[in-house]
């Protein structure tokens, strides 16, 4: 009497329902004081069967941030359409950004809050996420500075821009470091703000970082005053 009773079904759909419910309880509730007799019952499983499908806590929030990682390095790279100009590759880049981590804000707040401050192994999954998603940014602008270096190097030669737009790439790395910084505080900023919408985010990034980073594939860097001379 009081047991949870469950349809059958496969494995694998049950196995998501219990992530779905999972997700959904750490993100609103962060991962302390989750429990997993409030993911059981949500998911409407036994608490026996969520321990013998990811036979632990710790197992399946490392399951949850897996999916979800996953999950929106795939929305991203698959907003992204590689035959448009640079500024629409962000462009559309960033909307798929703000449009997932918008539609699932329980998923990001695992991700972007809970992950990050429960452990190294939790956090780790989530660097590795970043850092795929650093790489993907860092090509892009790549293919833009190559994109724009033809034109640039045409008004060097003119005599209109004093600098080469070849970006180093240690300051490609350090601008997609950048940007993907900003979108992520961006993203927790438009979740907590009512009616800011995924393309609004997107607009204010854009707006943000792409008037600089024209500037800087047009060969036109902004440099720091020199520092006065010892007295």
């Amino acid at each position: 009497m009081g047991a949870v009773k469950t349809k059958r079904m496969p494995r694998a759909v049950r196995e998501q329902q219990m992530l779905d419910a999972a997700v959904q309880i750490f993100g609103q509730r962060g991962y302390r004081a989750a429990s997993m007799d409030e993911i059981a019952e949500l998911a409407g499983v036994s608490k026996p069967l969520v321990y013998l499908y990811l036979n632990s806590k710790e197992d399946l929030f490392t399951a949850c941030i897996r999916r979800e990682a996953a999950a929106l390095v795939e929305a991203v790279r698959a907003g992204v359409r590689r035959d448009l100009p640079a500024d629409r590759q962000l462009w559309e880049g960033l909307g798929a950004f703000f449009t997932h981590t918008g539609r699932n804000p329980d998923a990001w707040a695992v991700l972007h809050l809970q992950a990050r401050t429960h452990g190294e192994p939790f956090a780790a999954e989530v660097t590795a996420m970043r850092e795929e998603i650093v790489a993907f940014v860092t090509q892009l602008i790549l293919d833009a500075a190559r994109e724009a270096l033809p034109q640039a190097l045409g008004c060097a030669r003119a005599g209109r821009y004093p600098h080469d737009p070849d970006l180093p790439e240690r300051e490609v790395g350090g601008l997609a470091e950048a940007l993907v910084g900003a979108a992520e505080s961006l993203a927790a900023w438009a979740n907590a703000t009512p009616g800011v919408t995924a393309r609004q985010a997107a607009a204010t990034l854009m707006n943000f970082a792409w008037a600089g980073l024209g500037d800087l594939m047009a060969g036109r860097p902004w440099s720091p005053p020199e520092e006065p001379a010892d007295g």
